[in-house]
């Protein structure tokens, strides 16, 4: 079974300084029915306007991946370590009790476009310093698993995270885990093929919810990139 949620569904937010677009609820935006879908609990795109910041906070027990789509960010902690990111890169850090967190637009030109995911993490693993991975020119790359295998950054969670940059007109067969995944449009629009002849479309912004499918076939109808979250409990 897929079921789309597309971008005109999502919560948003436009505050002039930031402007956002929420899958689940967050924020001012709530919505009974999508609260999370399994330990994946939020997945958000934000474009932070030049030299806009959000504030120190503190997260749950989560680990949180931003992916930076366009600009310039920097990070900093409460113990005073900073972190610089670009265009392409992806940093996984590991929420710890206490700690806050704040993150500034570095550009005094080019707004911060960026995807950031919080997925549940299991309390009996100890945080992990900030892991970083760069965004390959690849169709199908492992970002991130709880084995740290292919060289992918760990998860303290049964997920695996997969970045996806199919041509126009090809396809990429995806193979699933487990009976839950989530597929996310960064960019461009495909067609998917599930094994049970159920067939959709999504556009840029789009995500589907997949479940009890052993595999779906994406074809591409231009340039896509998109996310891949297999989440196998």
């Amino acid at each position: 079974m897929m079921i789309t949620r597309t971008a005109k569904q999502c919560g948003k937010a436009d505050y002039g300084w930031l402007q956002a677009r929420y899958t689940f609820s967050f924020g001012h935006y709530f919505d009974p029915k999508f609260l999370n879908y399994r330990a994946l609990r939020v997945l958000n795109q934000e474009v932070l306007a030049p030299n806009a910041e959000f504030q120190p906070k503190s997260y749950p027990q989560v680990d949180i991946l931003n992916i930076i789509l366009q600009g310039e960010a920097q990070y900093r902690d409460s113990e005073g370590n900073h972190f610089h990111a670009k265009q392409g890169d992806c940093l996984l850090f590991s929420a710890r009790q206490g700690i806050s967190y704040s993150e500034r637009n570095s550009s005094d030109k080019i707004p911060l476009t960026r995807l950031q995911l919080w997925l549940n993490a299991c309390p009996q693993q100890e945080p992990l310093p900030l892991q970083r991975k760069v965004l390959p020119n690849a169709p199908c790359t492992l970002l991130a698993s709880p084995t740290s295998e292919n060289n992918s950054m760990y998860l303290r969670q049964q997920v695996w995270i997969s970045y996806l940059a199919v041509k126009s007109h090809d396809s990429q067969i995806l193979a699933l885990r487990g009976k839950h995944a989530y597929l996310q449009s960064i960019s461009g629009n495909a067609r998917i093929h599930g094994n049970r002849n159920n067939n959709l479309e999504i556009k840029c912004g789009d995500g589907v919810f997949i479940q009890e499918e052993q595999g779906v076939t994406l074809l591409a109808d231009t340039p896509f990139r998109g996310l891949l979250i297999d989440l196998a409990d």
